[in-house]
């Protein structure tokens, strides 16, 4: 392979010393043009490469990286999604790379329109950061001419490329800590069917009380969000069973936080009375009054493995596609108590 052609395998042929053969390819003084001629003819038939032509040739390239949001999951405070993309730029730029992040608003995910970042080839490349609607996605793949990559998104119905973090086993974690702490009585907060990973936090839930011989109970299953927009709706959601369980598993931060100031208005103190987890570890300072037990996301793993598999795609090297999934922890704060049995 030429990358292993050395100065000393070309002066051992010639009967000179290597310093000489590096004189005679550098142009410097001191080598006759006949043995200059004959070195450098050697050295091109051999697959000589000098270590700058090396250093160019294996120098990263620097690609400019579309990044998709919808708008729903930025709401009124800095999301999870809005950090993770935070990460992946800081990322990104350490790599010599450049993003740009488009926010997709509902018309457009329901109108099929193309983002302007596919527009005049202003990217390389696409991250598309959570749920966008199926025909939105198809419309997507079928439009842009450079290679896609998701995030926190998957599709049973067609094999994508993408990375999602633990959401099934994140809450089958929370609600058997729950357990451990003495809760029976156990309450799920999250619109099922809205989003991939709600569905998933679900039926982990569901996982730990099966295994736990808890009975599921169709009224402890508590929707918080519009299931065909995707937003939060404390008017006609989070509403309270009647027959109140000991702890709510909420399907994010956000909703957890949202619930506690609810149980606070009914009368019920948290986790006194009641305990509730999270999930995502994130949530922005002051939407919440005591810290929410949770489980956190590997957001520094997952950005890298965006990363690492977009440019991949974009420099056509192999690499591992399909589904990569990143682990996280539970992350033990101030809204869960023990309970006696």
């Amino acid at each position: 392979m030429a990358k292993s052609v050395k100065l000393g395998d070309i002066a051992a042929i010639v009967g000179v010393s290597t310093v000489t053969v590096s004189k005679a390819l550098s142009d410097q003084k001191g080598v006759s043009e006949e043995l200059r001629a004959q070195i450098k003819q050697l050295a091109d038939e051999m697959g000589y490469q000098s270590p700058s032509e090396i250093r160019k040739k294996t120098a990263k390239k620097k690609y400019n990286i579309g990044v998709l949001i919808q708008e729903i999951y930025l709401g009124k405070y800095p999301s999870f999604y809005w950090q993770l993309y935070q990460v992946l730029n800081k990322k990104a730029v350490v790599r010599g790379c450049f993003t740009m992040l488009e926010f997709v608003t509902r018309d457009s995910v329901l109108n099929a329109d193309i983002p302007m970042l596919l527009e005049d080839d202003k990217v390389d490349g696409i991250v598309v950061v959570g749920s966008m609607g199926k025909e939105y996605l198809e419309k997507l793949e079928k439009t842009a001419k450079v290679p896609i990559e998701y995030v926190d998104y998957y599709d049973n119905s067609r094999p994508i490329d993408t990375v999602i973090a633990n959401s099934f086993y994140g809450s089958y974690m929370l609600t058997n800590y729950l357990h451990d702490m003495g809760h029976r009585d156990i309450a799920y907060v999250g619109t099922i069917g809205s989003t991939n990973s709600i569905t998933d936090r679900y039926l982990g839930y569901v996982k730990s009380l099966l295994e736990h011989d808890i009975p599921l109970r169709e009224e402890w299953v508590i929707p918080d969000r519009d299931v065909k927009t995707g937003q939060f709706d404390e008017e006609n959601c989070f509403k309270l069973p009647g027959n109140m369980p000991t702890a709510f598993v909420c399907n994010c931060d956000l909703a957890a936080a949202t619930l506690i100031k609810i149980l606070n208005a009914a009368g019920y103190r948290v986790p006194e009375d009641v305990s509730v987890v999270g999930f995502d570890n994130y949530l922005y300072p002051g939407t919440c009054d005591i810290g929410v037990t949770t489980y956190e996301i590997n957001m520094q793993e997952m950005a890298e493995r965006t990363l690492h598999k977009i440019i991949k795609k974009i420099s056509n090297e192999k690499y591992t596609d399909g589904i990569f999934v990143v682990d996280g922890r539970i992350v033990i704060k101030d809204s869960v108590a023990r309970i006696e049995r």
